[in-house]
Formats: structure tokens, C-alpha cells, sequence
């Protein structure tokens, strides 16, 4: 079990816990507020179990009907997360309105502002490791539920406000106002994962940064390489793949160009790990005495320098 999945594990059991002591709680008092915190919950609980499935199966190797691997399912996990949150939080504002006005009571016992205090503190922990986890492994999956539960960092503190001013004032108003804010946060961060995950399903370009790691590589070596262009880039899941076409000097043989290529695909795969790289090696389009003090690339990219400085 690979450090993805453990992540994982430790979200569903920490949910899980939340999720039974905000229920239980919230069911004796008849806060909605607390309520529907449970029922958040508990969707964590569905979404790192979803998740949990979704990399398992994505870190299974390309196969003859998958060549590129399985790394979309990660991707298809988050938008299939994103529309049951959008349902829930919907269904939560529907709930936190329907009690109001039905007139039902509020009655607060010692265990709800304990509770909540405890998930605000289990929130912050399993929203920091999921999200250290997700960016050493670009794991999307991991990113959209970390994303969840820092949101439950305001959904907490929201009915935690709900508590102390429904108890002092004695009116269930405000039960109801944060009910209905912790569902608009949930909806939020609903539409934040679909975002995410769609973005991963439309072969989205990986990250500015990345690219320019790339770009640097390439541009940084010295004399034979002449460049590069027809830089593609796209994410499956937390996998990013990447071709360009690789320019160099022409008078290199096949085994000489091949050697470069795979210096530079070695450079790259050390600074992003997560890579799949494609290089098509291309000679140099200018034409000189074939050796570096002659070379004109390297000649365009000295005066480049000396412009910027």
C-alpha cells in the first residue's frame, strides 16, 4: 500500500469518527447546524472511501485497452464527488429552512460545542495531510478531498458560532443561518473539485511552473542542443505527459542525438517524478560551420541575455 492510499485510509477513519459523534450529538439537541455538519461528514466519509477506490485503481499499470494507464479514474472520481456534494449541500439548506419554519426546538446538550471543537481540530489535521500528500504525488483525488476538508474548517466554525449564539439568545435563528452558510460553503467547494476534475478530463495543460522546468532544462544545456519546440503538455489523474521536439546540432549521428535526448529526458524526470515524457529529436534549423564557437543558436541565445540584462 503506497503512500496514496494510506493517506486515504487515515481520511476515512478520521471522517468516519466525526461523522457518527456530530450524528449522535446533533440528533439529541435538534441543531441543524450540528446536523448537517454530521452529514458532511459523513459525505467525507463517501468521498476518501470513492477516492481510496479511484487510486487503487489508477496506480494499476497501462494494459492492452489502456495504453496510457488508468490515471482518468482519479479525475472521474472528483467530478462524480463534486455533483453528490452539490446534491447534499442543496438538501441541507432545503433541511435547515423546512425545521424553522416547522417551528422545531433547539435544545443544546454538553456535548455539542465539545464535539465541534474536536472536529475543527480533526478537520485542520486530515486537510494538511491529504494536501502534503496530494502535492508530492500531484494526486488530483487527493487534492479534491484535502480542498473538502478545509472547507469543513468553516462549516465547523460556523456551527460552533451557531451554538454559542442560539444558547445565549435563545433563538433558533441562528441554528439556521449557519446551517444555511455551512450548505452554501459545501456548494463551494463542490463546484471548486468539479473544476479540478473536468480540467483533468479536457487534457487541461500541467501547471505554468511545471512547464517552465521543462523550458529550463532544455534552454540550460550547453552546445550540441540547439532547443526545442512543440511543447505539449496534459495530466491524467497524477500522472503529467509531456512531448516536445528536441533540436539538435546536424551533425550528430542517430546514437549521438539519442544519447542527448536521453540526458534531458533524465534532467526532467529527476525534477518532476510524476512525468511521462515523449522527445522527437530534430536537427538544428540554422545553418553554420557545424561546432560551437560557429554555432548560431548559441550566438541568438547570448544576445537574448544580453537584451534581458
Amino acid at each position: 500500500m503506497d503512500t496514496k492510499q494510506k493517506a486515504s485510509l487515515f481520511a476515512i477513519a478520521s471522517a468516519l469518527v466525526l461523522a457518527v459523534s456530530k450524528f449522535s450529538v446533533g440528533m439529541m439537541s435538534g441543531s441543524m447546524a450540528v446536523t448537517s455538519s454530521g452529514l458532511d461528514s459523513l459525505l467525507d466519509v463517501f468521498m476518501s472511501a470513492m477516492n481510496f477506490a479511484a487510486i487503487r485503481k489508477a496506480e494499476k499499470p497501462a494494459d492492452d485497452t489502456h495504453h496510457y494507464g488508468h490515471g482518468k479514474v482519479e479525475d472521474m472520481a472528483a467530478v462524480v464527488q463534486s455533483l453528490v456534494i452539490v446534491f447534499t449541500g442543496g438538501a441541507i439548506i432545503y433541511q435547515a429552512v423546512h425545521q424553522y419554519f416547522a417551528h422545531q426546538p433547539v435544545v443544546y446538550s454538553t456535548w455539542d460545542l465539545p464535539v465541534m471543537f474536536l472536529s475543527l481540530v480533526f478537520s485542520f489535521f486530515i486537510s494538511h495531510v491529504l494536501k502534503r500528500v496530494g502535492d508530492k504525488t500531484e494526486s488530483n483525488a487527493l487534492k479534491a478531498d484535502a480542498l473538502h476538508y478545509a472547507s469543513d474548517l468553516y462549516s465547523n466554525s460556523g456551527a460552533i458560532v451557531a451554538i454559542i449564539l442560539t444558547y445565549y439568545t435563545g433563538k433558533s435563528f441562528f441554528d439556521l443561518l449557519f446551517a444555511v452558510a455551512i450548505g452554501c460553503i459545501i456548494l463551494f467547494s463542490a463546484l471548486r473539485i468539479l473544476k479540478g476534475g473536468l480540467s483533468g478530463l479536457m487534457d487541461t495543460r500541467i501547471p505554468e511552473q511545471m512547464e517552465q522546468e521543462i523550458a529550463d532544462v532544455v534552454d540550460n544545456m550547453p552546445y550540441p542542443f540547439a532547443g526545442y519546440h512543440k511543447l505539449r503538455t496534459r495530466s491524467s489523474g497524477s500522472k503529467k505527459y509531456v512531448d516536445f521536439h528536441l533540436l539538435t546540432c546536424r551533425k550528430l549521428t542517430i546514437e549521438e542525438a539519442h544519447g542527448l535526448a536521453s540526458q534531458v529526458e533524465q534532467e526532467i524526470k529527476r525534477r518532476i517524478t510524476t512525468v511521462d515524457l515523449t522527445i522527437h529529436v530534430e536537427p538544428c534549423a540554422y545553418t553554420c560551420e557545424l561546432n560551437e564557437l560557429t554555432c548560431s543558436v548559441l550566438k541568438v541565445r547570448a544576445q537574448r541575455r544580453a537584451s534581458i540584462a
